[in-house]
């Protein structure tokens, strides 16, 4: 089965939407559970592609004309805001990491140093690590 959020997931992604430079003591103090519980789902959910950035809104009112011109710019560039409630009924759709096919069923995960690494069989792994049999050995001895 593909990756589906929790509770502790969607509260977690909650708190970063209303403010993501919160630390996660300060989620975990929020949602109630422990620090290293937040540290690791949220780890999770970045690996996962869930979670592609954690960026600022910046107030362009507090700018001086000169300097709001150049953050229009930016603005324009930047990913639009969507007003979408994340529900534990979701499932994310998964892709191989090594052939980027749909992962249908539970994902044969790799751990490497801080990194997971999804993919749709037990041979795509093996074919991963052995294609980077040289970069995973160097990342593990960090």
């Amino acid at each position: 089965m593909p990756f589906q959020p929790d509770d502790i997931d969607i509260a977690i992604i909650e708190s970063l939407i209303k403010d993501g430079r919160k630390s996660f003591r300060q989620i975990s103090r929020e949602i109630k559970v422990s620090t290293p519980t937040v540290q690791a789902r949220y780890e999770r959910l970045v690996n996962v592609g869930l979670i592609k950035s954690v960026s600022p809104i910046i107030d362009l009112g507090m700018l001086e004309v000169k300097t709001e011109k150049h953050f229009e710019n930016i603005k324009t560039k930047s990913i639009k805001k969507h007003d979408v409630k994340i529900t534990k009924d979701m499932i994310l759709k998964m892709t191989c990491d090594l052939c980027k096919g749909p992962i249908s069923d539970k994902p044969h995960v790799l751990k490497i140093a801080n990194f997971e690494r999804f993919f749709c069989c037990t041979s795509c792994r093996s074919l991963y690590k052995e294609k980077y049999k040289g970069r995973i050995e160097t990342l593990n001895q960090e």
